[in-house]
C-alpha cells in the first residue's frame, strides 16, 4: 500500500480545480488503491507523461468521457477531448515542479491504475463518483498516473468548457537544418522556409492543425485572418 503525501493531494486538488465539470468535484484518497470499477473505466482514459526532477505518468479517467467530447461539439470534431482536459493535467503537473508535460493521448490506463505504487483518488460530487485520479511518482525517473472524473453533460453543452484555455499557434513554414548550420547563424542570416510567399499559414490548436489563414497586421501587431476551417479528415 502506498502512502498519500501532500504532493499527491495537491496534484489531485489542482487537477479537479481545472476540470470543466458542471458540478465541482472533490478528490478523496483511496487507501486500498483502484477499485474494480475504476480499473474497468480506465480502459478509456487520457494519459500524459511528465519528465522533470520528478517523472510521472498522469492519467485522467472519467466515468463519461464521451460527455466531455460532446461538450466540445460534434460538427467538426476540431476540439479533441485531450485538448479540453490538458489544462487539468497541466495544473496537476505544475505541483511536480520544473519539467515538461508531453502530449495528452487517449488510451487504456488500467495497468497504470493497478500499479501498487499508484496513489488513487476518487473524484466525487455529492457522494457520487465522477471518476478517479491516481498519481505514482518517484524521484529521478518516476512514473505517475492520474485519473480524473467526469460529470454527465448533454451533447453540445459548450458552457462546460467555455473557460478552458488552449494554446493557439500560427505557423508560416518549416525547414530542416544541420547542427553546423544552426550554430553558424548570426544576426542578419536568412532562413528559408518550405512555403512560398502568399501561401496560407497553418493555425494549430494545442499542436493540432485546425485551420488556414493569412498573416495580417493590426495596430502594429501581427494577427491572422482565418480563411478556411478544416474538418477532421483534412486536419488529420
Amino acid at each position: 500500500m502506498t502512502v498519500t503525501t501532500t504532493l499527491h493531494t495537491q496534484a489531485a486538488e489542482a487537477l479537479v480545480a481545472q476540470l470543466p465539470t458542471a458540478i465541482p468535484l472533490a478528490a478523496v484518497a483511496q487507501p486500498g488503491g483502484a477499485t474494480p470499477v475504476a480499473l474497468e473505466a480506465a480502459g478509456d482514459a487520457v494519459v500524459a507523461s511528465f519528465v522533470g526532477g520528478l517523472s510521472a505518468d498522469l492519467v485522467l479517467v472519467l466515468t463519461d468521457l464521451e460527455a466531455v467530447t460532446a461538450a466540445g461539439g460534434t460538427d467538426h470534431g476540431i476540439v479533441d477531448v485531450t485538448d479540453v482536459l490538458r489544462p487539468s493535467l497541466e495544473a496537476a503537473a505544475t505541483v511536480l515542479g520544473v519539467g515538461v508535460l508531453g502530449d495528452a493521448r487517449r488510451e487504456s490506463a488500467s495497468a497504470l491504475l493497478a500499479d501498487p505504487d499508484a496513489v488513487v483518488f476518487e473524484l466525487t460530487a455529492g457522494g457520487v463518483p465522477g471518476g478517479w485520479f491516481a498519481l505514482r511518482v518517484r524521484e529521478n525517473g518516476t512514473v505517475s498516473a492520474s485519473a480524473a472524473p467526469a460529470t454527465r453533460a448533454p451533447a453540445g453543452n459548450l458552457g462546460r468548457i467555455n473557460n478552458v484555455e488552449m494554446t493557439l499557434t500560427v505557423e508560416i513554414g518549416r525547414t530542416r537544418m544541420s547542427v553546423r548550420d544552426v550554430l553558424g547563424m548570426e544576426p542578419g542570416a536568412v532562413v528559408e522556409l518550405d512555403r512560398s510567399a502568399g501561401a496560407p499559414a497553418d493555425v494549430l490548436l494545442n499542436g493540432r492543425l485546425i485551420a488556414h489563414g493569412e498573416v495580417v497586421v493590426v495596430d502594429q501587431d501581427y494577427a491572422v485572418r482565418i480563411t478556411k476551417i478544416l474538418d477532421v479528415a483534412e486536419s488529420v
